[in-house]
């Protein structure tokens, strides 16, 4: 079964989604949409405190994942959160900092959001209100959806003033490889090595996990990533990003020299490959319209999964 049929089925897609997307039209990848394997949550909280090196703070499990006051392990190496991002709006909106962190840095399923021009934020919200973007199936893939027809025009405004001032950070070590470890998807669609487990075959994958599992559970914004690629990706990547291999044109006409954005263009360096990947195949495949998507259409038009992996691999490699 298509997983976006699957999923929808679920409940948690929405029917624009799926009509975006074409039903049977586009099997995403699984290793671009993670979706949590079975039995393989969390599990109830013990009452066990925990602590993160630097920080005087001890929380339980539950207080970590509190939608409406997650953990600011380190206020001093930020500004003043906003009410929006630090503890949301109850019942409907969750803290922007839960999944974007107070760095803004994010996990490979939410967007990191550290340094992106604020009008592009802003754009990114309306469109998820007007229907232009809906949300793929990573995390709650409606959430964001939800939270766009729920927020007020200066609560976007604030969040996005927010992130635009805060340093992109490096985030995310590239490594190619031809061999990887065994992983699962856990709570929050996260990716995990398989503790005690073997080694497989990347394949046509890009392998994203936490450098330390237990420090990203504890949402922890001094606890990074690191991205395993095919052998030869970023030369690929490079070769495509840089002439546009007769399929595209070159990314930095738009996202400027070293892709660290131009303008309102986002930038794409040091960023989530597989994050990257998500919009490029939401884009292609229709999830995502509307005016700015639009000058991404042709230029995605004609790249395979091989060259949507390679060109991600490429920009997440860079500094940002």
């Amino acid at each position: 079964m298509n997983r976006y049929i699957g999923i929808a089925v679920g409940g948690f897609l929405s029917v624009a989604a799926i009509e975006a997307f074409g039903a049977e039209a586009f099997d995403p990848p699984e290793w671009a949409y993670p979706f949590i394997s079975e039995a393989r949550g969390r599990g109830p909280d013990d009452g066990t405190l925990y602590s993160v090196e630097g920080s005087d703070l001890e929380l339980t499990q539950t207080e970590i994942n509190d939608r409406f006051a997650p953990p600011d392990w380190y206020p001093d190496e930020h500004p003043p959160m906003p009410a929006i991002v630090a503890n949301g709006r109850e019942p409907e909106i969750w803290a922007c900092a839960l999944c974007h962190l107070p760095n803004g840095a994010g996990h490979p399923e939410s967007a990191n959001l550290a340094g992106l021009p604020a009008e592009y934020i802003v754009r990114q919200m309306k469109d998820y209100a007007s229907g232009a973007r809906v949300s793929a199936p990573e995390g709650n893939p409606g959430i964001m959806v939800r939270f766009a027809g729920a927020i007020a025009d200066e609560e976007i405004r604030a969040a996005a003033d927010y992130f635009a001032s805060l340093p992109p950070v490096e985030w995310n070590e590239i490594v190619e490889a031809e061999m990887v470890p065994e992983t699962y998807f856990g709570a929050g669609n996260m990716r995990h090595a398989v503790p005690g487990g073997g080694m497989e075959p990347i394949g046509m994958r890009i392998i994203e996990l936490p450098t330390d599992s237990h420090g990203a559970e504890l949402r922890d914004s001094h606890s990074p990533f690191m991205a395993f690629v095919p052998p030869g990706s970023l030369a690929k990547g490079e070769e495509l990003a840089s002439t546009g291999g007769g399929k595209t044109v070159q990314c930095a006409i738009c996202h400027g020299p070293d892709l660290k954005g131009l303008g309102e263009v986002p930038s794409l360096a040091g960023r989530s490959p597989i994050y990257m990947a998500r919009q490029m195949f939401d884009i292609k495949h229709g999830a995502r319209s509307g005016p700015s998507a639009a000058l991404m259409q042709s230029v995605v038009a004609n790249l395979n999964e091989e060259d949507i992996l390679n060109l991600a691999a490429y920009a997440a490699s860079l500094d940002p």
